[in-house]
């Protein structure tokens, strides 16, 4: 690892040959002092090197390392970095889908995978380190309390070293993890960018207008125009409808753009050529506009061309050697064509291969223009010259919302090469008479403002049935009670506490007589309500708990003296759908299915397809499918999913997938079986590997059947290969 160290000369701290910033310098001492370290900082700033440098310095200790991330391409990426730098036989990587190296000294993995470690009981002696990247999804809806768990459960002598967005309310998020560490956590804050932002709007009548002279702008433009803007709201019956401005009318903003716009995007194109703003990405709320956009621009920019004839050679020869490596169909004449052009997509479901050979084209600037989701702002080291928005919209699973400032600054966060750059461009495209509707929420965006870290602490019934397997009463209650969750409660407790005993104060000082004055009632009201709110807020989280067993209980799971069932241990095991696979497991369908058809059904519980897909399915896929689904619709799934506030996700179509890749099929052909409006093999590796993670699980409530545990081996080694087997 020569090279790779810090030295400390003169006074300037450095580090891999890099003159540090002096928040990485604060951060790198205080770890050099044996604490732990919260590190906030914006997008670009360089946060990783701090994790780098606890890697380096407990692999130099002869000590082991984890770092964690939350998405698994973001794992990967860390993967192959250290990797790189370290070393492959000190670097193992495990997110369930794939296990390399896994008693390496360096491990990469999903924060999952790390918890299912901690709960398992599994030993750390050596461990002296984690890095938790991200650490805010501590926030995630579905995912958080993963997050939670992790920090409780680990020993006390590891460290944490904590990356994360700058948050609100950092300060209260670091209280709370000081005081579950046992140990004072040294908060680092950075809020300047290496790279300093500029934000523009971007608008067909106006051009490139800077956010702060827009208001001006829009006005002046607004007064010339407002006849023709009364008349284009002018209805199809002739009558006037009340105009956007008034707020009367439902604005198309609100409704969503329209997929494919005409051209809409082209002169934010031609405006970044002009300002010699290449490359760019251009960030858009769903696949299919991203697919559409590019394959709109890739034409239009065809005869022009906006790469030379140098790096289209580059990009030829780098597809040729793509496909030498994967084979011939996984990259279409059509894709082909846009990525020689100098213009490409990326999201979530797009095909493995694909997703990589993209990202390696814009990591060596062969690619111009990308079209992407807000997943390629997750964490991967993909910066851009500028990154453009074509709606500061995200789709929250149901409808349409305004993009929260934390995920809007991690995606502009991407603007700004550094050492290339002396500014990062943001730009944000609307239509003009668009500006009074998205002004109020850019200029909340530029205070700098980000939404505070809230918990999401729920467990699991794994985490609950494995808490109860291996500690008492009170050690439980000792865990639930460190969350974040039971402290947040804790300390709106004590304050509802204090503005009660105030009240009495006020109510004492000002009342002479024995009737108090109608204020002074007022007053003794509030504060008992408030002294109710804070007894009952005390003990919630522990309810909530409690709930989780009485509902195991009530439904046979565990027996009412504590006694686990074959439900409670069936959930020692399974981590996915719990409830829901374990019923279906305990009734038996598992059982009737042989290992091809069981694999599609497990595929169909490890995600959905959007409505507009259709799949071919057979009458031995519904015939399934119906079976299923009947245990999804029982009672106890039900009761489950309304305990849990979510919905257990099931997608039968998926079936005759999941079983043709069971039999040995490759994806060219399973996708035979399909019809999309865009790329949905991201998707359905995503599901295979899943599906085999699933698998995995349910080969440990076989393991006293040797027949059950051979198929499952041998089911396993057959659906890992090719696209699933793939570190990516």
């Amino acid at each position: 690892m020569a090279g790779y160290g810090a030295s400390n000369t003169g006074g300037i701290l450095e580090y891999r040959g890099l003159t540090l910033d002096g928040f990485q310098a604060e951060a790198i001492d205080a770890l050099n002092r044996g604490q732990s370290v919260l590190v906030a900082a914006p997008t670009g700033t360089g946060k990783t090197v701090v994790a780098d440098y606890i890697v380096e310095q407990a692999l130099e200790r002869g000590k082991e390392v984890i770092y964690t991330a939350p998405i698994k391409a973001l794992s990967n990426q860390k993967f192959r970095d250290y990797c790189s730098l370290l070393g492959e036989d000190q670097v193992g990587l495990v997110t369930g889908d794939l296990v390399i190296r896994r008693d390496a000294a360096c491990k990469v993995m999903t924060t999952e995978i790390l918890r299912n470690m901690l709960l398992a009981g599994e030993t750390l002696q050596e461990l002296t380190a984690v890095v938790i990247d991200e650490i805010h999804f501590l926030d995630d809806r579905e995912r958080g309390t993963v997050w939670e768990e992790v920090l409780i459960y680990l020993p006390d002598h590891v460290r944490i070293v904590g990356l994360s967005a700058t948050l609100s309310n950092l300060n209260d998020f670091a209280r709370w993890l000081s005081e579950v560490r046992g140990a004072p956590i040294h908060v680092v804050i950075e809020k300047q960018r290496a790279v300093p932002l500029e934000f523009q709007i971007a608008t067909k009548q106006l051009g490139l207008t800077s956010a702060a002279s827009m208001d001006r702008e829009f006005k002046g433009w607004h007064a010339h125009h407002a006849k023709k803007v009364r008349h284009q709201h002018t209805d199809r019956r002739g009558r006037k409808g009340r105009d956007r401005f008034a707020g009367g009318r439902r604005s198309r903003r609100d409704r969503g753009p329209r997929l494919g716009a005409p051209t809409r995007h082209f002169h934010v194109f031609r405006m970044m050529v002009d300002t010699d703003n290449l490359p760019y990405l251009y960030f858009v709320f769903s696949r299919q506009h991203a697919e559409q956009l590019a394959r709109d621009l890739g034409r239009d920019v065809e005869q022009a061309g906006i790469i030379d004839v140098h790096e289209r050679t580059q990009i030829e020869d780098r597809l040729a050697a793509f496909e030498d490596t994967v084979g011939s169909g996984v990259l279409s004449n059509e894709h082909r064509k846009l990525l020689c052009n100098g213009v490409g997509f990326h999201h979530a479901g797009l095909h493995v291969h694909l997703k990589s050979i993209t990202e390696q084209l814009y990591e060596a600037r062969l690619l111009k223009v990308l079209y992407c989701t807000g997943t390629f702002a997750l964490g991967i080291n993909m910066p851009a010259r500028a990154a453009c928005f074509d709606a500061m919209l995200r789709f929250d699973g149901r409808k349409l919302i305004p993009l929260p400032a934390r995920e809007f600054m991690q995606m502009a966060g991407r603007a700004g090469r550094r050492g290339l750059d002396d500014f990062g461009q943001v730009i944000i495209r609307t239509d003009i008479e668009e500006w009074p509707e998205i002004a109020p929420q850019l200029k909340a965006y530029l205070t700098g403002h980000t939404e505070p870290v809230k918990s999401r602490f729920s467990l699991s019934f794994n985490s609950v049935v494995n808490l109860l397997h291996r500690h008492d009463h009170e050690q439980i209650r000792a865990v639930v009670e460190k969350s974040f969750l039971a402290w947040f409660r804790r300390e709106a407790a004590a304050r509802q506490s204090s503005n009660a005993a105030k009240l009495h104060d006020a109510i004492s000082s000002n009342s002479d007589t024995a009737e108090l004055p109608k204020q002074a009632r007022k007053q003794l009201r509030r504060a008992r309500r408030l002294e109710q709110q804070a007894a009952t807020t005390t003990d919630q989280t522990w309810e909530e708990f409690q709930a989780k067993v009485g509902f195991l209980k009530r439904w046979g799971y565990i027996g009412e003296d504590g006694e686990f069932k074959a439900g409670a241990n069936a959930l020692m095991e399974i981590q996915i759908s719990e409830i829901f696979t374990s019923e279906l497991f305990l009734s038996g369908i598992f059982d009737d299915l042989e290992p091809h058809r069981l694999f599609g059904v497990l595929t169909g519980m490890c995600n959905t397809l959007n409505k507009r897909v259709e799949v071919h399915t057979t009458k031995a896929d519904r015939r399934v499918g119906w079976k299923v689904s009947k245990i999804l619709g029982s009672d106890i799934v039900r009761a489950a999913d309304a305990l849990n506030r979510s919905e257990t996700p099931w997608e039968p179509r998926m079936i005759g997938l999941g079983t043709l890749w069971a039999q040995g099929k490759s994806l060219a052909e399973i996708m035979a079986y399909v019809v999309s409006p865009t790329d949905v093999t991201g998707d359905l590796v995503g599901a295979f590997r899943r599906a085999r993670e699933l698998a995995g699980q349910l080969k440990a409530l076989w393991i006293h059947d040797e027949m059950k545990t051979t198929q499952l081996n041998r089911l396993i080694r057959e659906v890992t290969r090719d696209e699933v087997a793939v570190v990516g």
